[in-house]
C-alpha cells in the first residue's frame, strides 16, 4: 500500500527536512534546560560526596554551612570527638570569592580544611596531579575547572598560594569549582579585616573607652578585637564509626551541645527544597513555555502544509478516499517531523551541552520522557489540519 504522508513528504523533502531543523533547535533547548536543573541537583549531591561527611555540625538554629551562615569556635570539634559513636571530626570553612589569577579572576568557593591526607572531612577525596595539602600556609588544592596549573601562583586576599594538586567535580552547590587551601588560612581569609579597617578600628577604639579592655592598652585592644573573630568556623564535618547510624550520633550532638546537627539525607534535602526550588520553579516555567511554542510550531507548520495541498486532498476525496485515511497522512506526517526535530535536539544538545558554563546532566529518562511528550503535542497538534482537511468539498477538485 502507498503511503500517502510518505509521498507527500518526499515531494517537498527539502521544506520538510529544514522544518524539522528548525524545530529541533527548540527541542534542544528544552532538553538542555531539563539537563541545567539535572545538573543542578547533581553538583549539590556532589557538594556533599565530596565533603566526605556523615554529619554536619552547625550554628544553632541555621540551614548552614550551604544554605545559610554558620559560625562556631574553632575548638567545639574536640567536643564532638568526645561524643559517642563519632569517628573523626574536623573543622571546616566555606567562602565564595573571587580568586586572582594572573590579570584574571575566578569565581571559586574557597574551602578551608585541616590539612591532611584524602579520607579526612573535607579533604578532596581524590587527585588527578599532584598531592594533597601538607602545610599550614600557602598551599592550594583546585578543581581543574578553574583552569589553574600544577606549580602556578593565585592570589585569595591579600596572600599567596602555590597550588600543589588538581582534582575533578569538586563544586559548590551553584557550579562554582572549589579551591582548598589550609584552615588557617581560610579564616583569615574570611575574617580577617583588611588593613584599612583595622586602623578605623583602632581609631574607634581609642575614641571610645567602653570598648577598652581594663589592663589592657588601646592600641592591644583593638588588635585584639579585630583578630578574635579568626577562631571562627562554618562547620564541623562528623564521620561516625560503623554499627552507629547517624541519627544515633547526632542526637547527642544536639542535647548535650546545644547545636544544630544535619544528617546527609537532611542536607540534601535543604540544597533541593531551599537553594535549587526557585531555580526549579524557573527551571519548570520555561519547559511549559517551550512546550507550548513546540505545539504551537508543529501545529502552524502542519495546518500550513494542509492548506497548500487543498486540491491534492479534494482529489482524494473526489476518488472516495476515506477520512480516516486522509487523517491519518495528516498525523504521519506531523509525528515524521517531530521525529526529524527530536533527533536532532538530541544531537544539538549532546554537542553544545560540555562547552555550557554549568554542568548540564543529560539523563536517558529525561530523553524518554521528552520524546513521549513530543509525540503527544505532535498528534494533538495535527488536529487542527485535520478539521480543515476533512472541512474540503470534494468539488473543489474540479472547480476554479
Amino acid at each position: 500500500m502507498i503511503s500517502l504522508a510518505g509521498r507527500d513528504i518526499l515531494h517537498s523533502w527539502g521544506k520538510f527536512v529544514f522544518t524539522g531543523v528548525g524545530l529541533g533547535l527548540l527541542i534542544g533547548v528544552t532538553l538542555t534546560m531539563a539537563g541545567v536543573y539535572r545538573g543542578m541537583v547533581d553538583d549539590g549531591k556532589a557538594l556533599l560526596d565530596n565533603s566526605g561527611a556523615d554529619l554536619w555540625v552547625v550554628q544553632k538554629d541555621t540551614l548552614g554551612p550551604y544554605a545559610e551562615s554558620s559560625s562556631l569556635y574553632d575548638d567545639v570539634y574536640r567536643g564532638i570527638l568526645g561524643m559517642p559513636g563519632v569517628a573523626r571530626a574536623a573543622n571546616v570553612t566555606y567562602l565564595t570569592m573571587q580568586v586572582r589569577h594572573g590579570e584574571t579572576d575566578v569565581r571559586s568557593m574557597v574551602v578551608g580544611v585541616v590539612p591532611g591526607g584524602p579520607g579526612e572531612p573535607g579533604q578532596p577525596g581524590y587527585l588527578i596531579a599532584g598531592r594533597q595539602i601538607t602545610r599550614g600556609h600557602y598551599e592550594a588544592v583546585a578543581d581543574v575547572a578553574t583552569k589553574f596549573q600544577l606549580g602556578e601562583r593565585i592570589q585569595i586576599r591579600r596572600n599567596i598560594y602555590t597550588v600543589v594538586g588538581l582534582t575533578r567535580r569538586m563544586v559548590s552547590s551553584s557550579g562554582d569549582p572549589m579551591v582548598f587551601i589550609a584552615l588557617k588560612d581560610a579564616q583569615a581569609a574570611q575574617f580577617l579585616k583588611d588593613n584599612d579597617a583595622i586602623v578605623h578600628q583602632r581609631r574607634r577604639t581609642s575614641a571610645n573607652p567602653t570598648y577598652n579592655r581594663p589592663g589592657v592598652p588601646g592600641l592591644l585592644n583593638s588588635v585584639i578585637a579585630s583578630q578574635s573573630i579568626n577562631t571562627s568556623v562554618n562547620a564541623v564535618l562528623v564521620q561516625i564509626l560503623p554499627g552507629f547510624t547517624p541519627a544515633e550520633v547526632a542526637e547527642p550532638i544536639r542535647r548535650w551541645k546545644r547545636l544544630q546537627v544535619y544528617t546527609r539525607a537532611q542536607m540534601e534535602d535543604l540544597l533541593i527544597r531551599k537553594l535549587i526550588a526557585t531555580s526549579a520553579k524557573q527551571i519548570g516555567m520555561f519547559l511549559v513555555i517551550l512546550a507550548i511554542v513546540s505545539a504551537a510550531i508543529v501545529a502552524f507548520i502542519i495546518y500550513t502544509l494542509t492548506l497548500g495541498k487543498i486540491r491534492e486532498i479534494a482529489v482524494l476525496k473526489l476518488i472516495g478516499t476515506k477520512n480516516r485515511t486522509i487523517a491519518g497522512m495528516i498525523m504521519q506526517q506531523a509525528v515524521g517531523l517531530g521525529m526529524i526535530g527530536f533527533v536532532v535536539g538530541k544531537i544539538a544538545a549532546t554537542t553544545w551541552a560540555p562547552f555550557f558554563p554549568k554542568y548540564v546532566l543529560l539523563e536517558p529518562v529525561d530523553a524518554a520522557w521528552g520524546f513521549f511528550a513530543l509525540m503527544v503535542i505532535c498528534v494533538l497538534a495535527s488536529v487542527l489540519a485535520i478539521r480543515a482537511a476533512l472541512k474540503v468539498d470534494p468539488a473543489e477538485a474540479i472547480g476554479g
